[in-house]
């Protein structure tokens, strides 16, 4: 954690007004084109742009209102990450207003999608002070806007992000309905993933390019404020846009019942928040509310711990040796072994899995590896918080321990976990 708090309170002197200017959008064949424009004073200007491409999924006799209320929401949901640089105590949002109910509902996101980018930069803001929405005195209301409502079907958009939860999803949920594979930022885990469910051609997929503008990049390298937002709440809304597309309500996420508890024990900060039930029952309101009920967002693994997912992924063995869950390795494909997300998926696997298979996977032994040993504090409650990552509970850590610390006994994590539990006779 850094004392960001003088940083904090200098910017936002420095930098009182953060403007949602404008949004655009095309629709070019297939594939749908926007474009955002979000400023700060003269002096810093960010146009950030996305393409939707939908492949062999036609796009529907849709007219510009129909689309427009969804893309000046996923402009809402896109400017965190760049009003983040300056925690602006102010955000003028001219293309429509809000009414105060939905102001209240963004003020939450804010407060707790950002909970642990407050919590790292040391801040703690009043909740009242924190933001404030402005509008222009002529803006529309965003009551004006329109959603055309989709019908109810047989198919489901299974977005997929080449771990083991999503593809869970998409083998057990085909048995039911038909899948449109949604996948955002294209990578080898993701597109493997996708073509060992049978959809090798990309037009079986649905693409999602998005673009960071490079100058909240150089922002960050200059000392700007930096940190976690809330991914799966834009995913969310991006999901809405595939929805109304493809002509598809089902929208079935991966996030499971882990994702409730919280990253600091005590505390309402979770790295997983937008994962959480609080915030699916939340965004599923402001569907219903706001946006004329338009798509059904839930997740399939909600009921589910990650030691059943895990299991259940443990038989999906053409899967094994393609999926990734690392962040840090992401961009070269790979497995870092060196993170806590690493060895969260190497323990809660490891009951089910043969110690020699879950080697050649990970490409390392991960229980005999020292440098892991403060992330398995972390993960197992040794330590006093989470690591601020998408993992399972302590509790789900633990039991998966305990499954295997007989069979992996002599292995250094496992006699390091003996040791500690054994001296505070609180090993069952």
């Amino acid at each position: 954690m850094t004392d960001n708090r003088q940083k904090y309170d200098s910017l936002r002197e420095n930098y009182p007004l953060f403007t949602y200017e404008s949004f655009s959008f095309e629709i070019k064949e297939n594939e749908i084109h926007c474009s955002f424009d979000f400023r700060v004073g003269e002096q810093f200007r960010f146009c950030p742009h996305m393409k939707l491409s939908l492949g062999k999924y036609a796009i529907p006799d849709l007219q510009q209102t129909d689309i427009e209320g969804f893309v000046f929401h996923i402009g809402l949901i896109e400017l965190i990450s760049y009003w983040k640089a300056f925690c602006s105590p102010k955000i003028l949002i001219k293309p429509y207003s809000l009414e105060k109910p939905q102001q209240d509902w963004w003020k939450k996101l804010y407060r707790k999608g950002l909970g642990e980018f407050l919590y790292q930069n040391g801040l703690s803001p009043d909740a009242e002070n924190f933001i404030t929405f402005i509008f222009p005195v002529d803006a529309k209301s965003a009551k004006t806007l329109t959603y055309k409502s989709i019908p109810d079907s047989d198919t489901a958009i299974v977005p997929i992000g080449g771990g083991k939860d999503s593809v869970v999803t998409l083998e057990m949920l085909r048995k039911e309905k038909k899948i449109i594979p949604f996948i955002i930022n294209p990578r080898g885990a993701t597109i493997a993933c996708a073509e060992t469910a049978s959809f090798t051609k990309p037009a079986e997929r649905v693409i999602l390019n998005r673009e960071i503008d490079p100058l909240l990049l150089t922002l960050n390298r200059q000392g700007f404020l930096n940190g976690h937002t809330p991914f799966s709440a834009m995913l969310a809304f991006y999901t809405l846009l595939v929805a109304l597309t493809t002509n598809c309500r089902h929208i079935a996420l991966s996030n499971e019942s882990s994702a409730n508890e919280p990253t600091i024990p005590g505390t309402d900060i979770n790295h997983q928040y937008s994962k959480s039930l609080e915030f699916e029952e939340d965004f599923r309101h402001y569907v219903h509310t706001w946006m004329n009920d338009t798509s059904h967002y839930f997740s399939f693994l909600r009921q589910l711990t990650e030691l059943q997912i895990a299991e259940q992924f443990a038989q999906l063995h053409d899967y094994h040796f393609i999926f990734r869950s690392c962040n840090a390795g992401s961009k070269e494909d790979k497995w870092c072994c060196a993170c806590s997300k690493c060895l969260f998926a190497y323990l809660i696997l490891s009951p089910f899995l043969p110690d020699e298979k879950m080697i050649r996977i990970f490409g390392e032994d991960l229980l005999n590896k020292p440098q892991m040993l403060p992330y398995f504090d972390e993960l197992t409650g040794i330590a006093e918080n989470k690591p601020f990552e998408c993992v399972g509970t302590i509790e789900e850590v633990n039991t998966a321990i305990r499954m295997i610390r007989d069979s992996r006994k002599d292995k250094l994590l496992i006699r390091h976990y003996e040791e500690v539990f054994s001296s505070q006779n609180e090993l069952h």
